[in-house]
């Protein structure tokens, strides 16, 4: 890795895991000193990162980490929702053979629960759902869904930090999606979307999240 990704990777995965937090302001310093950089690869790594939406720059002062504003957790699920009950209703009519996919990725999800993984476990939720959404042979439908992957995965950390037992009951929500699709009911796999996705909405809906 050239050491402007170094940086851009470091800055990144922090951002998206909630060490550095949405509303802070960090310095090309404080970057520079966790990856043993000069500021100047920090600097065009912050500007990507700004050009991603993920951070905001202030010269000579720093680069605040944009908060997930309510209005964006609103689109980025109602895109979801759209896509996923597509997604689901297509595996469902064509009888599509998952080969076992949705199963590992839940035990995966299982793996990571109980090691307290939160970061790892929204991960796994995304390729969990991403499963059916590849499943249904829609390429731009696929990169749509991927495109939100940054989004989803500080959204599903903030899901998990406001929901106390919210670790399980996503396990309990995917492991009834699987249930639908096995028994081909599309109607129930509409309905378990629609509280599976509320459900994260309700959580995150009406303050901003850092």
């Amino acid at each position: 890795m050239s050491a402007t990704d170094r940086a851009y990777a470091f800055a990144k995965e922090r951002i998206l895991d909630g060490r550095f937090p949405g509303g802070e302001l960090i310095s090309e310093g404080d970057v520079a000193a966790g990856v043993s950089l000069s500021r100047t690869p920090v600097r065009e790594a912050f500007l990507r990162l700004e050009s991603e939406g993920l951070l905001r720059l202030y010269p000579k002062r720093g680069a605040l980490v944009v908060p997930v504003s309510s209005a964006e957790v609103e689109s980025v699920l109602e895109t979801r929702m759209v896509v996923e009950r597509f997604a689901f209703a297509k595996v469902i009519r064509a009888r599509v053979d998952l080969h076992g996919a949705p199963e590992a990725a839940i035990a995966r999800q299982e793996e990571l629960a109980a090691r307290g993984d939160a970061p790892g476990f929204v991960e796994a939720d995304r390729a969990f759902h991403r499963v059916f959404v590849a499943a249904a042979g829609n390429p731009i439908l696929l990169a749509l869904h991927d495109s939100l992957r940054d989004r989803q995965a500080r959204m599903g950390l903030a899901a998990l930090a406001r929901g106390t037992h919210r670790t399980e009951q996503i396990l309990l929500e995917h492991r009834a999606l699987v249930d639908a699709v096995a028994a081909r009911d599309e109607e129930a796999a509409h309905r378990l979307v629609g509280e599976h996705l509320g459900a994260t909405l309700a959580l995150l809906r009406g303050a901003p999240v850092g």
